[in-house]
C-alpha cells in the first residue's frame, strides 16, 4: 500500500518537475541564448526613416521595413479592443502565459479537436517575433516554444500591458510593406491609428492570422468575412453591442489604399534627391553606441520644408496644364510624317536619338554588364512585351517593343516646378516631373535647360546697380558685336522675335516687360559678360556660365533650382538666400541631431531688388511706351484670363525653336520658377504662339497660386502688396503720357 502511495506521488509529480526544470534549463540558456535584460528593454527592429511636412504629414520614407512605431496613446479603443477579444481575452491577467488557454489546447490537441484554439498568448506571440527564428524541426519548435514561455514572463516583468500591446502592433507586418500599426493604418486607410474605425480596426486585427492569407487587396471577400470574427469575438466578450454589431458586418470592406512604394506618395522626386544626400549625411554621424546611423533602419525623422498642401497644389497644377497641352502637343503635331521631329530631320537623325535613349535605358545598362552583344540587345530591344506605358488618361498595357515604347515617350512634355519662400530659402513645393513611376529624370536639379530670356533681368539689374535708369531709353535697333573686340568668329547680332516696335526709342522698363532683345544686347555691350557672370554667381548661380556676349539671351543651361534661388534675391531686399530641403533631423525619440540654416549673401542693393520688382511686375501687368503707344506685358494672361489682382512680378522664357519654356513668379511670400519641355529638345510645338512660355509655362504658376490663395485661411498665404517705398516707384515713373493714354484705354487684352 506504501509502495503504491509513492508510486501515484511519483506519476504525479513527475510531470512537473520534469517542466521546472526544463524550463528552468532553458531560462539558464542550456538549449540556447535567451535575450539579455538590454535586448529586452531595446529590442532590435528596423525603423524606417519619415520625412515630415512643416504641416506634420509624412511625405514618404527610407526603408527595409516599412515601419514607425506608434505609443500606446497613439492607438483607438477599437484596435485594442478587438486585439484582445481576438487574440487573448484574459491578456490584463495573466503574467505571460494563460495556463488555461494552455490545458485546453493541449487536451483539444489530444482529442484531435483542431477548433480547441490555440495556447499562445499577446505576450508569446510578441516574444515569438521578437527573439526567435523559425524552427526547421518538431524539437526545435518545443525548444522554441518553451523559450516563448521564459521570455513571455520577462517581458511581463519589465514591461506594461499597455505597452506589450504597443510593442506587439508595432512589430506585426501586414503585407504591402505596411510593417507596424502606423504603417498599416496609411496604407490600407490612409489614417493614423488613432483615426481608424472599428471597421477598419477589426479588418487589420483580423489580419494578425494570416496577414498573406487575408490581403484585402487581393482576397477582398474572405478579408470582410475575417473582419466580421473580429467584430463576432467583440460581441461575444461585450466590446460592442448586438445592434452594433449587426450594424457594423454589414458595411462593405472599403479601403483608401496608400501603397509605402519610393515612387507613391507626395514629392517622390524630392525625396529621390534627399535619399544620396541623407545616405552620405548617416556616414557621417555617430550614433551613442559609435556605430554610424543607417538611413534604412534607424528610425530617423527628417523634418523638411515642404508643406504638404502646397505640394499636393503645385503635383495638381502640373498634372492638369501639362495634360491639357499634351493634348495640344498631339495634336499640333497630327498627320506630321516625322512627328514629332522636325520636318527637316531624316530618319538616320530620329535614329540616332532613338539609339541615344536605348543605351541611356536601365534595360540595355543590364543586358550590357551581363556580357550581351549589340546584336542581341537589339533584338531584344525589337521584340514585343507586355508594357505598361504612361497616359495622362490612364496607365496603358500594352504589346509593344522597347524600342517603340522608346519612340512613344519621346512625345511626352516634361515639367520641372519648385517654389520657395525668398526670406527663409525654405522650399515650400518640388515637382521634378509628371510621373515618378514611369520618368525618373529630375528636371529641378538634375535637369538643366536653356533658361532664354529669363536671365535677361540679371541683365538689367547689372545696369539698375551701375546707375541706368528704368526710363532710360535705348534704340531699338539691331546690336553688332565685332567679332575682333569681341573675339568671335563672326560678328554677331541678335535679332528681336518680331518686328514689333523697329526703331523705337524704348524705355528699359517696356524693354525687360516686352523681353526685347536689342534693348537686353544693349546693355551687354555697355557692361560686359564678365560684369553680368559675377553678378549671377553672388544670386546663386553654380553652373559654369560662359563669359560671352550671347548669354545675354540666356544661351545656356541652368536649372529650376538655380533660377528659383537667384529670383528669391529681388523678393528679399538683394539678398540671396540658399534654398533648402530640410529644417532637422532627429533620432527615433526626437533627440535633435542636427538643425539647419541657409547660407546667404548680399548680392545687390536694396533699391536695385526694389526696382526689379516693380520692373518684373511690368511683365505682368504690362508697361505703356508713348513711342509705340500699346501697353504690354509677355506675362498679361496671368491678369486677363487667370484674374489675378495683386501685385506679382514674373518673367517668362522662351528658348531657340521654342524647345524651352519658362515662367518666373514673384509674390512677397513666395518665388516659384516653372520648367516645361520634351526629353529632346529637338522635339517641340512648331510655332512660337503655342511654345511660348507664356503658353507651356506660367498657367502652372497660375493654377499653382489660385489655389493656394483659395486656401489662404489654412496656409496664411494672403493675397498683399510688396513692401517697396513710394521713392522707389516715383523713380521709374517714366510713362509721361500715360494719364491721357489710360484714359482712352479700352481694354485691349
Amino acid at each position: 500500500m506504501k509502495k503504491n502511495f509513492w508510486l501515484i506521488w511519483i506519476f504525479t509529480l513527475t510531470p512537473f518537475v520534469l517542466a521546472v526544470t526544463i524550463i528552468s534549463l532553458v531560462s539558464f540558456g542550456f538549449f540556447g541564448q535567451l535575450p539579455t535584460f538590454d535586448e529586452l528593454e531595446n529590442p532590435k527592429t528596423n525603423l524606417a526613416t519619415q520625412l515630415i511636412s512643416t504641416d506634420g504629414k509624412i511625405l514618404g520614407a527610407y526603408f527595409y521595413e516599412n515601419r514607425s512605431n506608434a505609443e500606446f496613446k497613439d492607438l483607438s479603443n477599437h484596435l485594442i479592443d478587438a486585439l484582445i477579444a481576438t487574440e487573448d481575452i484574459r491578456f490584463k491577467n495573466h503574467s505571460g502565459i494563460d495556463i488555461r488557454s494552455l490545458l485546453r489546447a493541449v487536451y483539444g490537441q489530444s482529442l484531435g479537436n483542431k477548433s480547441s484554439g490555440g495556447a499562445s498568448t499577446i505576450t508569446q506571440q510578441l516574444a515569438k517575433m521578437l527573439f526567435t527564428k523559425k524552427p526547421s524541426s518538431g524539437v526545435q519548435r518545443i525548444v522554441q516554444k518553451l523559450k516563448e514561455w521564459v521570455i513571455s514572463v520577462r517581458l511581463e516583468k519589465h514591461y506594461t500591458k499597455n505597452e506589450i500591446i504597443t510593442m506587439y502592433l508595432n512589430k506585426f507586418d501586414w503585407v504591402n510593406n505596411a510593417v507596424g500599426i502606423r504603417s498599416a493604418s496609411r496604407v490600407y486607410f490612409n489614417k493614423k491609428p488613432s483615426e481608424l474605425k472599428l471597421e477598419e480596426a477589426a479588418t487589420l486585427i483580423g489580419m494578425l492570422k494570416n496577414s498573406a492569407l487575408y490581403n484585402p487587396n487581393r482576397r477582398l471577400q474572405e478579408t470582410e468575412q475575417r473582419r466580421n470574427t473580429v467584430l463576432s469575438q467583440m460581441k461575444k466578450y461585450k466590446f460592442i453591442s448586438k445592434e452594433t454589431f449587426d450594424t457594423t458586418i454589414t458595411k462593405p470592406l472599403l479601403l483608401d489604399f496608400k501603397k509605402a512604394s519610393h515612387n507613391e506618395g507626395l514629392a517622390p522626386y524630392l525625396r529621390e534627391q534627399l535619399r544620396p544626400i541623407l545616405s552620405s549625411w548617416c556616414k557621417t554621424k555617430n550614433k551613442p553606441d559609435g556605430s554610424r546611423y543607417n538611413l534604412y533602419t534607424d528610425g530617423l525623422k527628417v523634418y523638411t520644408t515642404i508643406n504638404s498642401k502646397m505640394q499636393v497644389f503645385a503635383e495638381n497644377a502640373v498634372k492638369k496644364h501639362v495634360a491639357k497641352l499634351q493634348n495640344d502637343f498631339y495634336s499640333h503635331w497630327q498627320g506630321y510624317d516625322h512627328a514629332p521631329f522636325p520636318e527637316d530631320f531624316d530618319s538616320l537623325q530620329i535614329e540616332t536619338l532613338i539609339q541615344q535613349a536605348v543605351k541611356r535605358s536601365e534595360r540595355y545598362k543590364k543586358m550590357k554588364a551581363s556580357g550581351k552583344s549589340n546584336k542581341e540587345i537589339s533584338r531584344v530591344f525589337k521584340k514585343k512585351v507586355r508594357t505598361k506605358l504612361f497616359s495622362w488618361d490612364g496607365i496603358i498595357d500594352s504589346l509593344i517593343s522597347p524600342y517603340d515604347s522608346i519612340l512613344y515617350n519621346k512625345f511626352f512634355i516634361h515639367c520641372g516646378m519648385m517654389s520657395m519662400d525668398p526670406k527663409t530659402g525654405f522650399i515650400k513645393s518640388y515637382v521634378g516631373g509628371i510621373d515618378h513611376r514611369y520618368f525618373k529624370y529630375d528636371h529641378v536639379i538634375k535637369g538643366k535647360r536653356q533658361v532664354g530670356s529669363t536671365f535677361k533681368p540679371f541683365l538689367y539689374a547689372l545696369a539698375v546697380q551701375e546707375g541706368y535708369s528704368a526710363c532710360k531709353k535705348v534704340p531699338n535697333v539691331p546690336v553688332v558685336f565685332d567679332k575682333n573686340i569681341w573675339k568671335l568668329e563672326k560678328d554677331w547680332v541678335p535679332k528681336n522675335s518680331g518686328n514689333d516696335y523697329e526703331g523705337l526709342p524704348l524705355t528699359m522698363k517696356f524693354g525687360l516687360a516686352n523681353s526685347i532683345n536689342s534693348i537686353t544686347a544693349h546693355i551687354m555691350k555697355q557692361f560686359g559678360p564678365y560684369a553680368v557672370v559675377d553678378l549671377a554667381k553672388k544670386m546663386g548661380i553654380n553652373s559654369k556660365i560662359l563669359p560671352v556676349p550671347s548669354l545675354c539671351l540666356g544661351t545656356f543651361d541652368l536649372s529650376v533650382y538655380e533660377m528659383v534661388g537667384a529670383y528669391s534675391t529681388f523678393a528679399n531686399k538683394g539678398v540671396w538666400t540658399e534654398p533648402i530641403f530640410i529644417n532637422k533631423i532627429t533620432d527615433k525619440n526626437g533627440v535633435v541631431l542636427e538643425s539647419f540654416t541657409p547660407s546667404t549673401q548680399e548680392a545687390m542693393s536694396q533699391k536695385t531688388a526694389d526696382i526689379m520688382i516693380r520692373l518684373l511686375q511690368g511683365v505682368v501687368d504690362g508697361v505703356y511706351s508713348p513711342e509705340a503707344k500699346v501697353r504690354r506685358g509677355t506675362g498679361v494672361r496671368l491678369r486677363y484670363r487667370y484674374g489675378f489682382k495683386n501685385e506679382i512680378a514674373g518673367k517668362t522664357g522662351t528658348t531657340q525653336n521654342q524647345s524651352d519654356g519658362w515662367f518666373m513668379g514673384i509674390t512677397p511670400d513666395l518665388v516659384t520658377g516653372v520648367w516645361t519641355g520634351c526629353e529632346d529638345r529637338s522635339v517641340h510645338f512648331r510655332d512660337i504662339q503655342n511654345g511660348q512660355g507664356a503658353n507651356t509655362a506660367l498657367p502652372v504658376f497660375a493654377e499653382y497660386m489660385k489655389a493656394i490663395y483659395d486656401d489662404t485661411l489654412n496656409l496664411g498665404l494672403a493675397t498683399k502688396n510688396f513692401d517697396i517705398s513710394k521713392s522707389i516707384d516715383i523713380s521709374i515713373d517714366c510713362d509721361e503720357d500715360l494719364i491721357k493714354f489710360l484714359d482712352n484705354f479700352d481694354e485691349e487684352f
